[in-house]
């Protein structure tokens, strides 16, 4: 969130007006009888006041255009919120001027308005998060925002005009163009253009003489409907129990948050599609929220196979003119499931009855840049406003929500066995210190033969290892220079197939050097560590019969590739899948029978609150891979076999693992027992950054409950050339933050135009 004190803390009233000159449509008001508020997708605090035409019938939720200075902006009719609780409410917008002259709203958009529930959630999330409302709503509004105003007029086409120009000269594009047009049917520019094999130009030069119409066009798509009965599985006891009590729970019609746990392999989407079948019966509007829906080739095949559709698609690999469509589907009901990336949370349904988290425990689900926050959670606050049920599901469930579930807070169903009987893998830790790879190599001996003896019995097998890239870091062996990315405190990674160095976090490249830059020498620069590549290149050399497949966010980058990729599986077109963590996904290979975990310490490096609870998830993940339709096998290489993370994972105890970290975390009142907000300090000086994380650190709340860690340099320092300091207040669970924060905020003057404080309430990470 960008923190900016001059705008909090302007007047909002007067709508920034025009030199008196341009105003001569206004008028003074005194009363707000004739006035609406209009919030803009902008960094302003409260709405703004409009004056409404007598001959223009305004609602809260309309979209609107408006003027702003010397232009127009589109905004949504809006209302004071009442309704948030006075620990979240903002400050009151100053009281109206008598002397001020506003300016008269424009325009109402032909869209449906934003309904209510999702105007109060907006508020919601802005109170929660300390952000502009205004950039809240920019998140509902994006579809329409992103070509401007004249975006938001429904699509136009061509017919004849009832009366030809009598004067009309007629070329053969142009008589191509009225023939096309003979049968009455209305046609875009675009089709009419390429039906009479002409320009668009010729078309514009028609209609300027008269001779063509402009008329709306009928929705460029229709949404098919799933149906709920279309093909329902063969589900048996606990699997039919598990479903049973979610389509109870969705006839109950209100607020509940129910937690659908079950081992890898139990079936959970095929039982929580019965809730959808159920809401769909009740002709309501379903949102699924996938953490890696543009991957979810798999998923989406699935809910066809039960539906007979597929659902509607919203994530950023979705084009804007389907945005659009699913955006207005939503509005008007047209779209009954969608499907979706966090930001769908934001979509105004008309009616929407239920809300499914899948994956609910994935640090992917949380939105670090801008407005900064937790789809999970907020979709548990849209629920409790819409008044309809919640379900989170997954394998290995978040401590936050085990905590709910133990509170009495959330509902609990559980599914300790896989469907059809199948067994849980067998899983195995092969201590790198006993058996170490051959040098210059990262595959152990037990797991290479482990791997050669699955691909000669006809099976799949898969490598896991959660690095991008060759390397990540180049040395030269003569100096030391180490190869570091000039605008972020971290290092270049290797990219052997692309021959360039990058940076994963600003996206700066540059060739891969044969000379160190440092001491001049030739040939002396080493790759350090394993990368994804690296790992590939060991596999091609020690099974060069074996078909492999690349699964990482530099090789399946849209919903075609992963379609493929599961298709080759399908097909046993692939004996070794080597992937990141991509791979973890809800995948279902039935072949699959052995996973190998390259590197199962990698995610215990560093500092982070959760780092051994997103080890164990995303080993646990992988891990479920193996042995779905044959009995399968997981061996975790590892150099710290004791590791409790390492001994939770064999021993499948993900209770007792969890009530470890639990008894960690209490003492110290570190989340779930206690919250926490970040506030990040990032100016383009080392100095500057410096200057006002200290102000913070002299102005930090105090007292029972509360404490301010810091300020100290950021993990990432650097961050796309800006300088980042943190500060970190930690309060016992009944305090509240935002009151806190907006506080100590206030007792700072406000940082320079360059620098900026960005506010996260409940961190997830801690870069």
């Amino acid at each position: 969130m960008l923190f900016s004190f001059s705008l909090l803390n302007a007047s909002v009233s007067a709508n920034l007006p025009p030199p008196p000159s341009q105003t001569s449509e206004t008028d003074p008001v005194s009363s707000r009888e004739n006035c609406v508020s209009v919030l803009l997708p902008l960094p302003l605090p409260t709405p703004l006041t409009y004056i409404k035409p007598e001959n223009l019938a305004l609602q809260a939720g309309d979209i609107v255009t408006v003027p702003l200075g010397k232009k127009q902006k589109i905004g949504v009719v809006w209302e004071i919120a009442s309704h948030l609780p006075p620990d979240l409410a903002p400050p009151a917008p100053p009281p109206l001027d008598d002397t001020h002259r506003l300016r008269a709203v424009l325009t109402k958009q032909d869209y449906p308005p934003l309904p209510k529930e999702l105007r109060r959630f907006i508020d919601w999330v802005a109170a929660y998060t300390l952000s502009a409302p205004g950039m809240v709503m920019a998140m509902a509004l994006r579809p329409l925002l992103q070509k401007g105003i004249n975006s938001l007029s429904p699509p136009t086409g061509w017919r004849l005009a009832p009366q030809q120009p009598q004067t009309l000269r007629l070329t053969s594009a142009r008589h191509n163009v009225l023939r096309v047009l003979a049968d009455g049917v209305a046609r875009s520019t675009a089709e009419l253009a390429r039906c009479a094999q002409t320009n668009p130009s010729v078309i514009r030069g028609l209609a300027e003489a008269g001779a063509l119409c402009a008329v709306p066009l009928a929705p460029e798509q229709t949404f098919e409907q799933p149906h709920p009965h279309y093909c329902p599985p063969v589900l048996e006891g606990h699997q039919y129990d598990a479903a049973a009590t979610l389509r109870h729970t969705v006839h109950e019609s209100g607020f509940s948050v129910t937690l659908l746990e079950g081992v890898t392999g139990a079936g959970k989407t095929e039982i929580y599609q019965e809730a959808i079948a159920a809401c769909l019966e009740q002709n309501k509007q379903i949102l699924v929220l996938l953490p890696e829906i543009a991957l979810s080739a798999q998923w989406i095949e699935r809910f066809q196979r039960r539906f007979g559709v597929r659902p509607a698609l919203w994530h950023s690999d979705v084009g804007q003119k389907n945005r659009r469509l699913v955006w207005t589907g939503a509005a008007k009901g047209h779209v009954s499931v969608v499907a979706g990336a966090r930001s769908a949370l934001f979509l105004p349904f008309q009616n929407l009855g239920m809300i499914i988290v899948d994956e609910e425990h994935e640090s992917v689900f949380k939105q670090e840049e801008n407005v900064i926050y937790n789809a999970r959670d907020m979709a548990v606050v849209r629920g409790r406003l819409g008044h309809f049920p919640v379900i989170l599901v997954s394998a290995t469930p978040s401590l936050e929500s085990l905590v709910n579930v133990e509170a009495g807070r959330y509902r609990h169903i559980m599914l300790s066995t896989r469907h059809g009987g199948m067994c849980l893998p067998q899983t195995e830790l092969i201590d790198m210190r006993q058996t170490p790879p051959e040098s210059g190599q990262f595959l152990s001996p037990l797991l290479k033969e482990s791997l050669y003896q699955t691909i000669a019995r006809g099976e799949q097998a898969m490598l896991f290892l959660n690095r991008r890239g060759y390397a990540p870091l180049t040395v030269c062996q003569s100096c030391g220079h180490r190869f570091e990315c000039p605008h972020c405190t971290a290092w270049l990674v290797h990219h052997q197939t692309r021959q360039q160095l990058a940076c994963h976090h600003c996206e700066h490249t540059e060739p891969l050097p044969h000379i160190c830059p440092a001491c001049l020498k030739e040939k002396s620069l080493i790759a350090v560590g394993p990368g994804i590549e690296r790992i590939t290149e060991e596999a091609q050399a020690a099974f060069p019969q074996a078909r492999l497949l690349v699964m990482s966010s530099d090789t399946m980058q849209n919903a075609q590739a992963a379609a493929h990729a599961v298709e080759q599986m399908n097909k046993k077109e692939i004996d070794l899948i080597i992937g990141t963590q991509i791979v973890a996904k809800g995948w279902h290979f039935p072949s699959l029978t052995l996973v190998g975990v390259v590197d199962a310490d990698l995610g215990l490096m560093g500092a982070d609150l959760r780092a051994g609870e997103r080890t164990f998830q995303l080993l646990h993940q992988v891990a479920g891979r193996a042995g779905r339709e044959k009995a399968g096998r997981v061996l975790l290489q590892s150099y710290a076999p004791e590791h409790p993370v390492m001994q939770a994972l064999l021993s499948g105890d993900m209770r007792a693992f969890m009530a470890q970290e639990s008894a960690q975390r209490v003492p110290r009142f570190w989340p779930p027992y206690g919250r926490l907000a970040a506030l990040i300090v990032s100016a383009p000086t080392a100095e500057q950054a410096d200057a006002i994380a200290a102000e913070l650190g002299r102005t930090a709340p105090y007292g029972e409950g509360i404490d301010v860690l810091g300020p100290a340099p950021a993990p990432l320092a650097l961050l796309r050339g800006r300088h980042r300091r943190r500060l970190l207040l930690r309060t016992r669970r009944h305090i509240a933050l935002q009151p806190l924060v907006r506080r100590w905020l206030s007792l700072i003057p406000p940082p320079p135009r360059t620098a900026r404080i960005d506010i996260d309430i409940d961190p997830v990470s801690f870069f």
